[in-house]
């Protein structure tokens, strides 16, 4: 069983009985995690969110510790009361998982708990798209012949003011993609698609000419580890896992550093070999993460408390 978000049911597996809740946010949305699920032999929080009292062995995914290390990003009660969500979650858990080597890193330091490593991979349908349908994605959105592409929520840790600048100082535009969390995050003068509908994404990301993602922090990146799969060529930051995992399939550069930034994308537009070998590159390397990897690690944390998977 599955609590979820009456707008998430479609997500969920086959299979997979709902117990739905309306769509909330906030202090509505910590509330609604509190509640009891009623008899269950284990419960998982996917996002740190557990029952008042669990009444089972109890497993948590963590994503990232942003609320504590980079509060700046987040409106200042919602980084405290996330805070108190995230503590509670990480000493009432009986296994935690951590989407990267750097986010277990960060728990053990901040917590003194040791989390099982359980990284991301990108959608199976995440990889290079064929001419036709990168043509119809081209002309759907109305993307011009050369342009820089950022997909994913626009919000103060993205960095999004400093890709504009550099976008402009070349001379290409700057297509953003995905939703708006913060306004003030969303730089002047680009185009913004909205939200993108995840069945386009591998022939936008082959339509662009370059994928940026100059994240200040992240626990895993898998923005560009999706664009990495699906043949782009892409420019990152090199922040939570992404030294990890993509080193080798994108250029990475020091968070923050505008020139590094600017000559990384400037360089790309201006040779077409590199980009391909790049993107070439980029699909090698997304390959070697595998949900299969990440689905063994968290039935082995299910078993480790008594629970067989079925």
């Amino acid at each position: 069983m599955a609590v979820v978000q009456s707008d998430a049911v479609g997500s969920l597996p086959a299979g997979v009985t709902a117990r739905e809740h309306p769509p909330s946010a906030g202090v509505r949305r910590a509330l609604a995690g509190l509640r009891p699920v009623g008899h269950a032999d284990l419960v998982h929080g996917l996002d740190v969110d557990v029952p008042l009292r669990p009444g089972a062995p109890t497993v948590i995914t963590v994503q990232d510790l942003s609320v504590y290390d980079i509060p700046w990003a987040f409106p200042r009660r919602r980084a405290l009361g996330e805070q108190l969500l995230v503590r509670r979650a990480v000493h009432l858990a009986d296994e935690i998982l951590a989407v990267s080597a750097f986010t277990a890193e960060r728990i053990e330091a901040r917590f003194g708990r040791t989390a099982t490593i359980t990284e991301l991979a990108a959608a199976d349908h995440c990889r290079p798209a064929d001419a036709a349908a990168i043509e119809r994605v081209r002309r759907r959105y109305q993307l011009p012949p050369t342009c820089v592409l950022y997909l994913g929520a626009v919000e103060p840790r993205k960095n999004l003011g400093q890709l504009a600048d550099a976008c402009r100082d070349i001379g290409v535009p700057l297509v953003l993609g995905g939703p708006v969390l913060a306004p003030q995050a969303r730089p002047a003068g680009v185009t913004h698609l909205g939200y993108v509908d995840g069945a386009d994404l591998p022939a936008l990301y082959g339509a662009v000419t370059v994928v940026a993602y100059p994240s200040r922090y992240e626990g895993f990146g898998l923005p560009p580890i999706e664009a990495m799969a699906s043949g782009a060529a892409v420019v990152a930051t090199a922040v939570g896992a992404l030294p990890d995992v993509a080193a080798g399939g994108a250029e990475l550069v020091a968070p923050g550093d505008a020139d590094a930034l600017r000559s990384a994308i400037t360089a790309l537009i201006r040779d077409p070999e590199r980009r391909t070998e790049l993107a070439r590159a980029a699909v090698e390397v997304a390959g070697r993460l595998s949900w299969d990897r990440t689905a063994a690690a968290t039935i082995a944390a299910y078993e480790r408390l008594g629970v067989r998977a079925a």
